[in-house]
């Protein structure tokens, strides 16, 4: 039976400059950073308020194909890359924290039928998407 989800992978263009990034500006926390036996690099964080879900900075490459990797580094340089989710308390406070230590923002906090959403990227240029979530209904949509 499958208990839970505990890792995520999340491409990103430099693990240290992303470690960096989700440590000093978004408040994870490192987990794990180990150069195994190939020379690949396993390298993880979380957030304190949920440490059993790690978030696994990786470089695009093997054991992906040439071309897929090529496709996933021109989506980077673009800044179209999906990413993470991340539910805040304030989104509009949390967007102001967050541009005041130079995070690109896309979307500015907005009112959805969900709650307050903001769309940020990340320095490898994947998306973040910020949720002040409420209750709702479908009829919201309509």
């Amino acid at each position: 039976m499958i208990a839970n989800i505990s890792i995520v992978s999340v491409f990103v263009k430099d693990i240290d400059a992303a470690k960096a990034f989700y440590l000093d500006v978004l408040g994870f926390a490192e987990h794990t950073d180990i150069t195994l036996g190939d020379g690949y690099r396993w390298c993880t964080v979380k957030h304190p308020s949920q440490p059993e879900l790690q978030v696994h900075l990786t470089i695009p490459g093997p054991p992906f194909s040439p071309e897929f990797v090529d496709a996933l580094r021109r989506e980077q340089d673009g800044g179209g890359m999906f990413g993470l989710g991340l539910a805040v308390d304030d989104c509009r406070k949390t967007y102001e924290d967050l541009r005041a230590k130079g995070v690109e923002f896309l979307q500015e906090p907005a009112e959805r039928p969900y709650g307050v959403e903001a769309l940020a990227r990340d320095n490898s240029g994947n998306w973040l998407v910020l949720v002040e979530q409420r209750e709702f209904t479908p009829a919201d949509f309509s």
